[in-house]
């Protein structure tokens, strides 16, 4: 396995942010070489100037934590994250439309961004956050064929920041490794697999790993490198 530090997005997506706690955690990505931080999209012009020469990736959710917004938004937000420094986005799923079976409108929604970001450029890297606790196995396979239809790279469990109340009886809201795998067996090799919600430990993360994550979204990254 690569070292651990290389799987993560090092994550901070509180509403209480400061421009200080940004710095603080840029300071922590360059220096423990972790793959990409993952803040709001108000917050990435600040990463941007933070990692700039670090190779530190600065990734943007869109549509956070809901995805209830016009696809007509997710992608003015996309336009205005990618022009402040962002190179990958983590995109809430629509998930009224997907609970009530509107394929159309899902991949519509998801494409909205994806062909934004890829004409922007083809290298930037779409996430899908399926929310996967409110979803059954039979939503989680479909909602991962329809990221893949509509030409997103990741596919991601969670957004973290969902009330426990709506979660189906006996799914958590965080990353497991049975969701993971189930996702991971959904897409095969032909997109990535991103865990995030509630990842504290080394532990936590290999075990995701294993089950076939290829990276780690946690506001815990110096932690799991302890």
């Amino acid at each position: 396995m690569d070292a651990l530090n290389r799987f993560i997005d090092h994550t901070l997506l509180a509403p209480t942010a400061t421009a200080d706690d940004l710095t603080r955690l840029c300071a922590e990505a360059r220096a423990h070489d972790f793959f990409a931080v993952c803040v709001n999209s108000a917050w990435v012009s600040t990463a941007a100037d933070e990692l700039r020469g670090s190779g530190v990736k600065v990734a943007s959710v869109i549509g956070f934590p809901l995805g209830a917004q016009l696809s007509a938004s997710k992608a003015a937000e996309s336009q205005f994250a990618l022009e402040a420094g962002a190179t990958e986005l983590d995109l809430v799923i629509a998930l009224g439309p997907l609970l009530a079976g509107d394929d159309a409108y899902v991949r519509a929604d998801v494409a909205a961004v994806v062909t934004l970001a890829k004409a922007f450029d083809s290298s930037i890297l779409v996430k899908v956050i399926l929310e996967t606790a409110v979803l059954s196995d039979e939503q989680i396979v479909r909602a991962c064929e329809l990221a893949r239809e509509a030409g997103a790279d990741f596919v991601k469990t969670s957004t973290g920041a969902l009330d426990k109340k709506l979660a189906l009886p006996g799914r958590a809201t965080g990353a497991t490794p049975d969701v993971v795998a189930l996702m991971r067996q959904a897409v095969g090799d032909a997109l990535g697999v991103k865990a995030s919600g509630g990842i504290e430990t080394r532990a936590q993360a290999e075990a995701l790993i294993a089950a076939g994550a290829t990276r780690i979204g946690t506001s815990h990254g110096v932690a799991l490198l302890s």
